[in-house]
């Protein structure tokens, strides 16, 4: 039976903890990943639509971009990816007669649980200046409102268009291209929050900003280091790959500051075995400081390069650059300053040595936990660099793998979303549409909050994702948006950012992943990139939540011939009309994708892109090989009395989308505004379990950032650090914290001082 939206928040202003667990899965995922399918979407609904999640002839999942392997389970799918595609094939709807019901003001009142749980939006509607709240606007009217803004603008570098991961290549492609006909590479995306600094370094590096490994590499690798990463809830289906790897002899080492169950114990819910004892993943728990890593991969390197042999002389000799420097460099790394950086014992790190030298095939895996830091970026050249040193790439089971979060992020940036496109690909798409794009550099996400902030730019369109939920200093963020003369969403769902306006504001429904697509042209379908660079078609099968729904493609389209007119050669109308069209565009300007449908149509599983490191150990850098690099050691240093915070997901949550109230794995439930930290740190700073504090950030310029009325949970958390949920203490992330080279926020390493307050009243 399906549940009605919940009438009014729920109070969270006293969570009920227990102990965390320590195994990730089994049965109770099961359980409540049922009761969470029936509540949204009833029981044949969810049969229905999650036995087509991953498949070949279904639909990608709207949740992360981990792949599916050529063999297909049944249940092809994770915990949280249920919960996302029941979000979104909700039997829940948000009509115009909720927002006659619902000014805008009170919607900025409320929280992003509650606005997610009301269901899909059934229409666009139009917040005029002056008005209190949203209403109905036909598709024609809208575009028109878009284009006498856009339009009116004194430069088209005034307008920002923002995508989020889930969006489709199709719509992403289609979504650049008009940008650029219009004349800006404002094309800000939510890889400039989360792996901006692994294609910043392995760029520099390798030359390519992906990963380099497949999934048979994962089952094949002697040893995995999983750093900065907790896959029990981010990307649980990884748990699997660990689970075969281990399986095949595989050793694991995870580098964190929090112990998390994933990583411990994973119970299989796909066989009986699993699901009752399940197996062991973590061989060695490195529970390292926040901001750690760098020192601790560059002593690992210093002590790779003292061992005898165990440099893969050949592969340097013959495929990397910069090694001198780097040895110089690596050779100065000392004892006493990594154990201060990292809080891990000797023997700790001995006994990682022991397993990298053991190891002939060797992966690291790492998240947000490596990039959201100053210096994330020299911290993942460091990662490069040991793997670098024992050959560790373009071989067979070995190599980089940068584990992306939303469902098509790397497919968007392949696509051209970038606001620092290369030469070569806007020389492509010139030659191939007859236009001339800009050719200097656009504003990234940081840099478009600031443009707002300082009335640089007056139009936010955001296809998909909820930006002000998203995004660091929350302040000054919202305050930037209101400054915008128009903020465009193209969404499925309500989200804070829908409550956030500028002086007018469009909602623009669109069709989800589980929705049917039929255009002019017939039944449709998208593709997306997972993690790993294979291309896949996705296809909905439930009929669409309304029938005033547009696709994000029939968007663009629309949107394009409103803006730019009969002076536009593109054919927008076909493209619209049939996605093919688009497809046999992408197929001739974006490398990998030649023949692109035919490809498609040949392989439902799709087809793996081109790596050259990986494919054919060949590095497209500027030197030409692999370089080895000798960045200073950086690590946070935490003035006496403060901590040192990251801001984390809780097990109920993807992204800033809020499924539910409780972080299983944690311990925690019926609540979120929740700070973890150690007992003895918890004891020096006289805050009692279950005490209450406020949370303020301090920045190097004297400014002070506050997030009132946590519940204090002592938690085995690395000593020193803190952890607690975003996006309620996005708030405390300067706007200026961002990591060097890459621009990312820095919300893995915000300095705090817990203050006592009461507990906050219902």
């Amino acid at each position: 039976m399906v549940s009605k939206p919940p009438a009014g928040d729920p109070v969270q202003d006293a969570p009920q903890v227990t102990p965390p667990q320590h195994a990730a899965a089994g049965l109770p995922a099961i359980g409540h990943t049922l009761r969470i399918a029936r509540e949204q979407m009833g029981t044949v609904r969810t049969a229905r639509t999650l036995l087509k999640v991953n498949q070949k002839d279904g639909f990608d999942c709207p949740g992360c971009a981990w792949p599916e392997g050529d063999k297909r389970h049944l249940a092809e799918f994770c915990e949280n990816g249920a919960k996302a595609v029941a979000e979104e094939a909700t039997l829940r709807r948000v009509t115009p007669e909720f927002f006659a019901a619902h000014p805008v003001a009170e919607l900025a009142e409320r929280s992003g649980y509650w606005l997610g749980q009301q269901g899909r939006i059934t229409e666009p509607v139009y917040l005029p200046e002056g008005a209190d709240r949203y209403e109905p606007v036909t598709w024609e009217r809208a575009f028109a409102i878009l284009a006498e803004e856009l339009t009116a603008l004194d430069s088209p570098d005034e307008a920002l268009f923002y995508t989020s991961g889930r969006t489709s290549n199709e719509a992403a492609f289609l979504l650049q291209l008009f940008a650029r006909e219009f004349g800006t590479n404002n094309l800000p995306d939510c890889s400039n929050m989360c792996h901006e600094s692994s294609g910043s370094a392995l760029t520099e590096t390798i030359g390519i900003g992906k990963g380099s490994v497949s999934l048979e590499d994962l089952h094949r690798a002697d040893l995995i280091i999983v750093a900065g990463q907790n896959p029990g809830t981010n990307h649980p289906r990884m748990l699997s790959a660990l689970e075969r790897a281990k399986a095949a002899g595989a050793r694991i080492i995870s580098v964190n500051p929090l112990p998390e169950a994933g990583l411990e114990r994973f119970k299989n819910p796909q066989t009986p075995r699993g699901m009752l004892r399940g197996a062991a993943l973590t061989d060695l728990f490195l529970q390292i400081r926040i901001g750690g890593d760098q020192a601790l991969f560059r002593l690992l390197n210093k002590l790779v390069l003292d061992a005898p042999g165990a440099v893969d002389e050949e592969f340097v000799r013959e495929h990397t650059h910069g090694f001198e420097e780097f040895r110089a460099a690596a050779g100065e790394a000392d004892w006493e300053e990594t154990l201060a950086a990292t809080g891990l014992s000797r023997a700790e790190i001995e006994r990682a040595l022991e397993m990298v030298l053991a190891s002939e095939r060797t992966i690291v895996c790492w998240a947000m936990g490596l990039t959201q830091h100053k210096h994330s970026v020299p911290t993942i050249r460091e990662v490069v660099n040991l793997l670098l040193l024992r050959g560790n790439i373009g071989r067979p089971g070995a190599g980089v793998c940068p584990v992306r979060g939303h469902s098509n992020v790397q497919g968007d940036r392949t696509m051209g979303i970038f606001e620092r496109p290369a030469p070569a690909f806007l020389d492509a798409l010139d030659k191939e549409f007859g236009i001339v794009s800009p050719r200097h550099h656009g504003f990234d996400v940081v840099r478009s909050i600031q443009a707002l902030r300082d009335g640089e730019a007056k139009v936010f369109f955001a296809m998909g994702g909820n930006f002000v939920g998203a995004t660091p200093d929350t302040e000054v963020t919202e305050a930037a948006m209101r400054r915008a003369r128009l903020t465009v969403h193209v969404s499925t769902k309500l989200n804070r950012s829908h409550a956030v306006t500028g002086t007018r504001a469009l909602i623009l429904p669109t069709l989800g992943r589980t929705d049917k697509d039929v255009q002019r042209g017939g039944r449709q379908f998208v593709t997306v990139e997972d993690s790993m660079g294979q291309v896949h078609a996705s296809r909905g099968n439930l009929p669409p939540a309304s029938p005033h729904l547009l696709s994000e493609p029939a968007i663009v389209a629309r949107m394009a011939r409103a803006v730019l007119g009969a002076g536009s050669a593109t054919p927008w109308e076909d493209f619209e009309a049939d996605y093919a069209a688009v497809r046999d565009r992408i197929a001739r300007v974006v490398p990998g994708f030649e023949d692109f449908n035919a490809r498609l149509a040949a392989d439902p599983a799709g087809f793996a892109l081109p790596h050259a490191p990986r494919d054919e150990r060949r590095f497209p850098t500027k030197t030409g090989k692999a370089n080895f690099t000798a960045a200073p050691v950086e690590y946070p240093r935490v003035p006496e009395g403060r901590l040192l915070l990251q801001t984390l997901r809780s097990h109920d949550q993807y992204n800033t989308t809020i499924y539910g109230l409780d972080d299983r794995y944690r311990g925690i439930r019926g609540g979120r505004r929740v700070v973890m930290v150690h007992p003895e740190d918890a004891a020096e700073l006289g805050l009692a379990d279950g005490s209450y504090a406020d949370l303020v950030s301090e920045w190097t310029d004297g400014s002070e950032r506050r997030a009132p009325g946590f519940r204090v949970v002592h938690y085995p958390t690395a000593r020193g650090c803190a952890a607690a949920y975003y996006p309620e203490t996005n708030v405390l992330v300067p706007l200026e914290s961002t990591a060097d080279i890459s621009n990312t926020p820095a919300s893995k390493s915000v300095v705090v001082r817990l203050e006592k307050s009461p507990q906050p009243s219902a």
